[in-house]
Protein backbone atom coordinates (compact mmCIF):
# COMPACT_ATOMS: atom_id res chain seq x y z
CA UNK A 1 0.00 0.00 0.00
CA UNK A 2 2.99 2.24 0.89
CA UNK A 3 4.48 1.52 -2.43
CA UNK A 4 1.26 2.13 -4.41
CA UNK A 5 0.88 5.78 -2.43
CA UNK A 6 4.54 6.26 -3.32
CA UNK A 7 3.85 5.91 -7.14
CA UNK A 8 0.27 8.05 -7.28
CA UNK A 9 1.92 10.46 -5.71
CA UNK A 10 4.79 10.95 -8.06
CA UNK A 11 2.50 10.70 -10.70
CA UNK A 12 0.36 13.69 -9.25
CA UNK A 13 3.57 16.29 -8.87
CA UNK A 14 4.09 15.59 -12.70
CA UNK A 15 0.93 15.06 -14.21
CA UNK A 16 -0.65 18.18 -13.17
CA UNK A 17 1.67 20.15 -13.67
CA UNK A 18 1.83 18.78 -17.58
CA UNK A 19 -1.78 19.41 -17.51
CA UNK A 20 -2.03 22.49 -17.11
CA UNK A 21 1.40 23.67 -19.02
CA UNK A 22 -0.06 22.61 -22.19
CA UNK A 23 -3.73 22.70 -21.91
CA UNK A 24 -3.26 26.15 -20.95
CA UNK A 25 -0.43 26.96 -23.92
CA UNK A 26 -3.42 26.00 -25.83
CA UNK A 27 -6.12 28.39 -24.40
CA UNK A 28 -3.77 31.26 -24.60
CA UNK A 29 -3.76 30.93 -28.58
CA UNK A 30 -6.85 30.91 -28.75
CA UNK A 31 -7.41 34.30 -26.09
CA UNK A 32 -4.95 36.08 -29.01
CA UNK A 33 -6.71 34.78 -31.62
CA UNK A 34 -9.99 36.19 -30.16
CA UNK A 35 -8.27 39.41 -29.45
CA UNK A 36 -7.29 39.74 -33.71
CA UNK A 37 -10.65 39.08 -35.19
CA UNK A 38 -11.04 35.48 -34.67
CA UNK A 39 -14.00 33.60 -32.87
CA UNK A 40 -13.36 30.44 -34.33
CA UNK A 41 -12.04 28.79 -31.25
CA UNK A 42 -14.72 30.26 -29.25
CA UNK A 43 -17.24 29.29 -31.26
CA UNK A 44 -15.54 25.40 -30.83
CA UNK A 45 -15.92 25.83 -26.70
CA UNK A 46 -12.48 25.96 -26.60
CA UNK A 47 -12.02 29.52 -25.50
CA UNK A 48 -12.03 28.37 -21.74
CA UNK A 49 -8.79 27.92 -19.20
CA UNK A 50 -10.20 25.03 -18.00
CA UNK A 51 -7.93 22.03 -18.70
CA UNK A 52 -10.68 19.29 -19.58
CA UNK A 53 -11.57 21.46 -22.10
CA UNK A 54 -8.32 20.63 -24.03
CA UNK A 55 -7.12 17.62 -23.66
CA UNK A 56 -5.98 15.03 -25.75
CA UNK A 57 -6.67 11.76 -24.07
CA UNK A 58 -3.56 10.59 -26.66
CA UNK A 59 -1.10 13.27 -26.23
CA UNK A 60 -1.92 14.86 -22.77
CA UNK A 61 -2.01 11.78 -20.58
CA UNK A 62 -1.15 8.59 -22.45
CA UNK A 63 2.21 9.57 -24.46
CA UNK A 64 3.29 11.72 -21.17
CA UNK A 65 2.90 8.30 -19.19
CA UNK A 66 4.82 6.69 -21.27
CA UNK A 67 7.57 9.10 -21.34
CA UNK A 68 7.24 9.35 -17.25
CA UNK A 69 7.70 6.04 -16.73
CA UNK A 70 10.27 5.50 -20.05
CA UNK A 71 12.77 7.86 -18.43
CA UNK A 72 12.79 9.55 -21.60
CA UNK A 73 11.95 13.31 -22.63
CA UNK A 74 8.56 14.16 -21.09
CA UNK A 75 6.80 14.98 -24.15
CA UNK A 76 2.66 15.31 -24.69
CA UNK A 77 0.00 17.61 -25.98
CA UNK A 78 -3.43 19.09 -26.24
CA UNK A 79 -5.83 19.01 -28.25
CA UNK A 80 -4.83 22.04 -30.70
CA UNK A 81 -7.17 24.35 -30.03
CA UNK A 82 -8.89 26.02 -34.22
CA UNK A 83 -7.53 28.89 -35.30
CA UNK A 84 -8.68 30.57 -38.80
CA UNK A 85 -5.24 32.86 -39.56
CA UNK A 86 -7.21 34.20 -42.44
CA UNK A 87 -10.00 35.98 -40.09
CA UNK A 88 -7.17 37.86 -38.09
CA UNK A 89 -7.43 41.47 -38.25
CA UNK A 90 -3.38 42.57 -39.48
CA UNK A 91 -2.84 38.96 -40.53
CA UNK A 92 0.83 38.86 -40.27
CA UNK A 93 1.00 40.72 -36.64
CA UNK A 94 -1.98 38.53 -35.51
CA UNK A 95 -0.05 35.10 -36.98
CA UNK A 96 2.94 36.16 -34.74
CA UNK A 97 1.19 37.29 -31.43
CA UNK A 98 -1.26 34.15 -32.07
CA UNK A 99 1.99 31.70 -32.00
CA UNK A 100 3.66 33.36 -29.35
CA UNK A 101 1.12 33.41 -26.99
CA UNK A 102 1.45 29.64 -26.24
CA UNK A 103 4.92 29.89 -25.20
CA UNK A 104 4.41 33.23 -23.30
CA UNK A 105 1.65 31.50 -21.16
CA UNK A 106 4.14 28.93 -20.42
CA UNK A 107 6.60 31.63 -19.11
CA UNK A 108 4.25 33.32 -17.13
CA UNK A 109 3.56 30.20 -15.52
CA UNK A 110 7.12 29.48 -14.48
CA UNK A 111 7.29 32.87 -12.96
CA UNK A 112 4.17 32.05 -10.90
CA UNK A 113 5.83 29.00 -9.83
CA UNK A 114 8.54 30.64 -8.28
CA UNK A 115 6.22 33.14 -6.56
CA UNK A 116 4.31 30.33 -5.22
CA UNK A 117 6.54 28.56 -3.53
CA UNK A 118 7.18 31.39 -0.98
CA UNK A 119 3.84 30.94 0.03
CA UNK A 120 4.66 26.87 0.99
CA UNK A 121 5.60 27.57 3.91
CA UNK A 122 1.76 28.46 4.93
CA UNK A 123 1.10 25.08 4.52
CA UNK A 124 0.61 21.60 6.30
CA UNK A 125 3.80 20.17 7.25
CA UNK A 126 2.85 16.73 5.49
CA UNK A 127 1.67 19.06 1.99
CA UNK A 128 4.33 21.38 1.86
CA UNK A 129 7.26 18.51 0.58
CA UNK A 130 4.03 17.55 -1.77
CA UNK A 131 3.53 21.44 -3.48
CA UNK A 132 7.40 22.05 -4.05
CA UNK A 133 7.44 18.86 -5.75
CA UNK A 134 4.87 20.20 -7.80
CA UNK A 135 5.97 23.88 -8.18
CA UNK A 136 9.57 22.81 -8.85
CA UNK A 137 8.12 20.50 -12.18
CA UNK A 138 5.90 23.33 -13.16
CA UNK A 139 8.71 25.54 -13.58
CA UNK A 140 11.16 23.05 -15.10
CA UNK A 141 8.58 22.02 -17.64
CA UNK A 142 6.87 25.14 -18.60
CA UNK A 143 9.89 26.79 -19.41
CA UNK A 144 11.25 23.56 -21.59
CA UNK A 145 7.65 23.84 -23.12
CA UNK A 146 8.15 27.44 -24.22
CA UNK A 147 11.43 26.44 -25.37
CA UNK A 148 10.53 23.70 -27.54
CA UNK A 149 7.73 25.41 -28.87
CA UNK A 150 9.67 28.32 -30.13
CA UNK A 151 11.66 26.12 -32.59
CA UNK A 152 11.43 28.04 -35.83
CA UNK A 153 9.90 24.44 -37.23
CA UNK A 154 6.44 24.66 -38.65
CA UNK A 155 3.82 23.44 -36.97
CA UNK A 156 5.40 24.26 -34.00
CA UNK A 157 4.71 28.69 -32.60
CA UNK A 158 8.38 29.38 -33.25
CA UNK A 159 7.82 27.76 -37.05
CA UNK A 160 4.27 30.10 -37.29
CA UNK A 161 6.50 33.16 -35.91
CA UNK A 162 8.92 32.77 -38.82
CA UNK A 163 6.35 32.38 -40.98
CA UNK A 164 4.74 36.06 -39.97
CA UNK A 165 8.30 36.97 -40.02
CA UNK A 166 9.95 36.30 -43.62
CA UNK A 167 9.30 38.38 -46.32
CA UNK A 168 5.96 36.83 -48.51
CA UNK A 169 7.99 34.87 -50.94
CA UNK A 170 10.15 33.26 -48.43
CA UNK A 171 7.22 32.89 -45.89
CA UNK A 172 5.71 30.69 -48.16
CA UNK A 173 8.41 28.60 -49.13
CA UNK A 174 8.69 27.99 -45.31
CA UNK A 175 5.14 27.19 -44.49
CA UNK A 176 5.72 24.24 -46.68
CA UNK A 177 7.82 22.60 -44.21
CA UNK A 178 4.77 21.91 -41.99
CA UNK A 179 3.84 19.17 -44.33
CA UNK A 180 6.62 17.10 -42.66
CA UNK A 181 7.63 18.82 -40.11
CA UNK A 182 6.03 16.45 -37.32
CA UNK A 183 8.00 14.19 -38.65
CA UNK A 184 11.40 16.24 -38.55
CA UNK A 185 10.44 16.84 -35.01
CA UNK A 186 9.97 12.54 -34.16
CA UNK A 187 13.24 12.40 -36.06
CA UNK A 188 15.27 14.64 -33.70
CA UNK A 189 13.46 13.50 -30.40
CA UNK A 190 13.46 9.80 -31.04
CA UNK A 191 14.87 8.54 -33.85
CA UNK A 192 18.14 9.94 -34.41
CA UNK A 193 19.06 9.73 -30.75
CA UNK A 194 18.16 5.99 -30.73
CA UNK A 195 20.70 5.71 -33.87
CA UNK A 196 23.34 7.53 -31.84
CA UNK A 197 22.69 4.96 -28.80
CA UNK A 198 22.84 1.73 -30.84
CA UNK A 199 26.33 3.59 -32.58
CA UNK A 200 27.61 4.51 -28.86
CA UNK A 201 27.45 8.78 -29.74
CA UNK A 202 25.18 11.80 -28.41
CA UNK A 203 23.20 12.35 -31.30
CA UNK A 204 21.45 14.37 -28.91
CA UNK A 205 20.63 16.85 -30.92
CA UNK A 206 18.19 19.22 -29.67
CA UNK A 207 19.48 18.16 -25.54
CA UNK A 208 21.59 21.42 -26.07
CA UNK A 209 19.50 23.60 -28.31
CA UNK A 210 16.70 23.42 -25.56
CA UNK A 211 18.57 22.93 -22.58
CA UNK A 212 20.59 25.65 -23.13
CA UNK A 213 18.24 28.91 -23.17
CA UNK A 214 15.73 26.88 -20.80
CA UNK A 215 19.08 27.10 -18.08
CA UNK A 216 19.56 30.85 -19.22
CA UNK A 217 16.10 32.02 -18.60
CA UNK A 218 15.42 29.74 -15.50
CA UNK A 219 18.06 31.51 -13.66
CA UNK A 220 16.56 35.13 -15.08
CA UNK A 221 13.42 34.00 -13.81
CA UNK A 222 14.95 33.25 -10.54
CA UNK A 223 16.76 36.38 -10.36
CA UNK A 224 13.75 38.39 -10.71
CA UNK A 225 11.63 36.29 -8.46
CA UNK A 226 13.16 33.42 -6.11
Amino acid sequence: MNDLMHTLQGLTVWILPVLFAITLHEAAHGYAALAFGDNTAQRAGRLSVNPLRHVDPFGTIILPAIAFFGGGFLFGYAKPVPVNFGALTRRRLGMICVAFAGPLTNIVLAALSVLAAHLVVDLPVAGQDWAIQNLTNSFRINLTLAIFNLLPIPPLDGGRIMVGLLPPPLSREFAKIEGFGMLLLLALLIFIPMLGERLHMNFNLLGPVIGYPVNWLAGLLLNLFG
